[in-house]
Order: C-alpha cells, then sequence, then structure tokens
C-alpha cells in the first residue's frame, strides 16, 4: 500500500510535467525532422558498408583463402580502387545531413503551427546554405552541410519559423485582390518573412563573423564543445536514458522526449566517426548512435530478457504476452509489454526496468573504449532486428555477439524480479 501511495504522488508529480514536454512543439518538431531524414541516411549508409567490406588483406593469405574470404578480398580490391565513386551517394544523403534536418525541422515546426511548411523549410534551406556554406570561389564547402553542421541546422530550422510566424501574427502581408491566384499570393507573401529572415539570422551570422572572426557555425559549436563533452560524458548519459524510464513507468512515452537530443547527438557522433572511417582511422568517438541502440535494445527498459522470461512463464497471461511479444521486442518495439504486463505502476518490475540499461550503456562504453567491439560509424535502420543493428553499425560480427550477451544479462537482471511478479500472478489466476 505505502509503494502504491508513493507512485501515486509520483505520477502526479512526472506525469504533467513529461505530457508538458511530450507535447512540446519544438522537441517535437526535431524529433519528426529527424525522422524525415532517416531513409536518405540509411539508404546512404548502405554505400559506406559497400565501401568498407569487412577484412584487412594484410591479415589474410590468399593462397590459403576459402571462398568467402576470396570473395571479399576482390570486394576489398574493387572498393578501393572505386572509393569516391562508391561513396558519391554516402556525401550526398548523410554527408548533407544538416541541409536536409534544417528543411524538416522547420517543415515539422511550421506544419505544426499551420502554417505553409514547403516555403518555410525553403526558407530554411536557403538561410542554411547562407549562413554554413557560403560560395567561395565558385565552391561549396562542405564543412558544415554534415553531421557537423546539425546543432546549427536545429537553430537556423526552428528560428527561421518562429521569424514567419512572427509577421503571420503581426499581419504583415500584402492585401491582394481576390483575383490574384493563390500560387502568386503565396509566392508574394513569402517575400516579407524571407527578407526578414536574412535581416535576422544572416546578419547575426555577419555581427558575430566580424566581432569574434568567426561564422555563425564556428560560432555556436566553440560554445557547444563543453556542453557536448557534458552531453557526451557516460554519467550524463546514464541520467538522460534514466530519466526517460521512469517517464514509461508512469505511462509517459519518454524515449520519444529524450530522443531529440540523444538521437542528434548520436547521429553527429556517429558522423564524426564515419569520417574517421572515411580517411582511413579508426572509429573512436564513443558516445555515438550505438549507444542509443544499446539503451533501447529491445525496446525501452531493454526488456528482450523479460519477454524470454515471460515466453516460459507458467501464468497463462505473461507467456502468451511474452510469445506475442517476442518478434516485436528483437525489433525493439515493446509497447505489449509496457502496458500488458504491465510494467507501468508496477513497482516489482520497474526496478530491473531501470538498472538493465545503465549497466547495458556502461557496459557497451567500457567496451568500446578498451577496442573489445567497434564504435559505431554507420547509421543503422530503425525498427530492425538488433543483431542486425549491431553489425551495420559497425560492421563487426564482434558487436553482434556482445549484444547477444546483453540480452542473456538482461534475462539474468530480470530474473529475481520477474520470479516474484509471476507469483503474484498465479496467485491472482488461481483466485
Amino acid at each position: 500500500m505505502q509503494q502504491s501511495k508513493f507512485l501515486e504522488k509520483l505520477d502526479k508529480v512526472l506525469s504533467p510535467i513529461g505530457a508538458k514536454i511530450g507535447t512540446q512543439k519544438h522537441l517535437n518538431a526535431v524529433s519528426a525532422g529527424m525522422m524525415m531524414t532517416l531513409p536518405l541516411i540509411v539508404i546512404g549508409s548502405l554505400f559506406l558498408i559497400v565501401a568498407n567490406p569487412p577484412i584487412n588483406p594484410e591479415l589474410v593469405d590468399p593462397n590459403t583463402a576459402n571462398i568467402f574470404v576470396k570473395f571479399l578480398l576482390k570486394w576489398k580490391e574493387f572498393a578501393v580502387a572505386n572509393y569516391s565513386t562508391i561513396t558519391t551517394p554516402y556525401d550526398m544523403t548523410m554527408g548533407l545531413l544538416g541541409l536536409m534536418s534544417s528543411f524538416a525541422i522547420s517543415y515539422s515546426l511550421a506544419n505544426s503551427y499551420g502554417m505553409n511548411a514547403a516555403n518555410s523549410g525553403l526558407i530554411s534551406v536557403s538561410l542554411f546554405f547562407m549562413i554554413c556554406a557560403p560560395n567561395k570561389d565558385g565552391n561549396i564547402p562542405m564543412s558544415y552541410l554534415g553531421a557537423d553542421g546539425l546543432f546549427v541546422a536545429i537553430i537556423i530550422g526552428l528560428l527561421s519559423v518562429e521569424i514567419s510566424r512572427f509577421v503571420d501574427n503581426k499581419g504583415w502581408k500584402f492585401k491582394l485582390p481576390d483575383s490574384v491566384p493563390t500560387a502568386v499570393a503565396n509566392f508574394i507573401n513569402t517575400l516579407i518573412p524571407l527578407l526578414l529572415n536574412i535581416v535576422v539570422l544572416y546578419g547575426l551570422n555577419v555581427v558575430i563573423l566580424v566581432n569574434s572572426g568567426m561564422s555563425l557555425p564556428q560560432f555556436v559549436m566553440s560554445l557547444l564543445t563543453p556542453a557536448l563533452n557534458i552531453a557526451d560524458n557516460i554519467w550524463g548519459y546514464l541520467i538522460l536514458i534514466t530519466f526517460g524510464n521512469l517517464l514509461w513507468l508512469f505511462g509517459v512515452n519518454g524515449t520519444s522526449i529524450i530522443f531529440a537530443i540523444v538521437f542528434a547527438l548520436g547521429v553527429k557522433n556517429t558522423g564524426i566517426n564515419a569520417n574517421l572511417v572515411l580517411s582511413g582511422q579508426d572509429p573512436d568517438v564513443l558516445m555515438n548512435l550505438q549507444m542509443f541502440r544499446i539503451a533501447i535494445l529491445g525496446g525501452a527498459g531493454n526488456t528482450l530478457g523479460l519477454v524470454l522470461l515471460m515466453a516460459k512463464s507458467k501464468s497463462a497471461h505473461l507467456k502468451t504476452l511474452g510469445k506475442l511479444s517476442l518478434v516485436p521486442g528483437i525489433c525493439g518495439i515493446n509497447e505489449p509489454v509496457i502496458f500488458g504486463g504491465p510494467i507501468v505502476f508496477n513497482p516489482i518490475l520497474a526496478i530491473p526496468f531501470l538498472i538493465t540499461p545503465i549497466v547495458s550503456v556502461s557496459l557497451t562504453y567500457f567496451a568500446q573504449s578498451i577496442g573489445l567491439i567497434t564504435c559505431g560509424y554507420i547509421i543503422d535502420p530503425s525498427f530492425t532486428p538488433f543483431f542486425a543493428q549491431a553489425y551495420l553499425s559497425s560492421m563487426d560480427i564482434k558487436n553482434v555477439l556482445f549484444t547477444f550477451g546483453l540480452v542473456a544479462l538482461s534475462v539474468v537482471i530480470y530474473y529475481p524480479f520477474f520470479k516474484v511478479y509471476e507469483k503474484n500472478m498465479l496467485q491472482n489466476e488461481q483466485a
């Protein structure tokens, strides 16, 4: 009873906060915008896989190699000879992540306001090019068009829409007769918000450039570097992940709330690792997207181990739910378990639900730091089997074996709590 009262009080405090954050337009726009870029990123990443076959010719004797290894050697030879050609699709997708995100984020935010989303996206892209890729001797620099420009893209994508919205709220529009076609009216009334965006955002870039010698993206990155170092810290990351899982315990989708932060950070750092691989170096940025994949291995709370236990349960309810949840859990979808188990408002299963991701993420961080597994350098597709994600993120079979080990560990952590809960369920079913 005391636990129930405690959970009720905690629910009253956290649920309104979580609900408010979950409906915050700007955070939702960043999340939705990033999701819009995923198809291009995933397809582009496939070409990075093609360009980097998983074999080191220096460690293989072609004379004694089997057919599969000889195939990999031929693949490696082809990839080295045609590297720039093979990686062009990657350069024009993942390499343009900042540019694409500026459009997608502004499009999503404008759409939530009921504004002209396409026009807002085009304005954002125009400003992003002006500020992040100014023409130099007929060439467009690529430095900030990719992952390095992601945070600037978020800023421009959000602010450009707010500036345009300010114009709309003030009613600064040309009064045109009804006979003027809609397309023409939209064109004319886009001029003022576009002009004001240039004056404000590009003007801000000019002011910063004159006073600091740095462009806006350079200045923002110089300010963000200490913050990114804190966010890259394993302790700060664990706090963020635990906060999201804590919200799940009260029926609030905590993953969606922290998604904008951890996904943007993960994509950026994975992009840095990808650039290291492209230059012939080993990926070494630990807080990459792979860390987020491990944090939601089997879904929030790493519940795949729990699902395996449920599938063998003596309780009819838990056994049925476990079997139904197995395939979705392998793909990182576990709402059936969270709400059907349930884990929500469940003081017994809440403990391993919070502990297991902390253990898994910590072990992954340590394993990457000592070189036991490879740091993620490829943006792997979401909602694919966890073992496929593990391989596609690093092209290293050791990562796959490591994730299977984490699943086994989650079974161990959940087991004692599951047995207590199963006992209670059996008593209820018998009654």
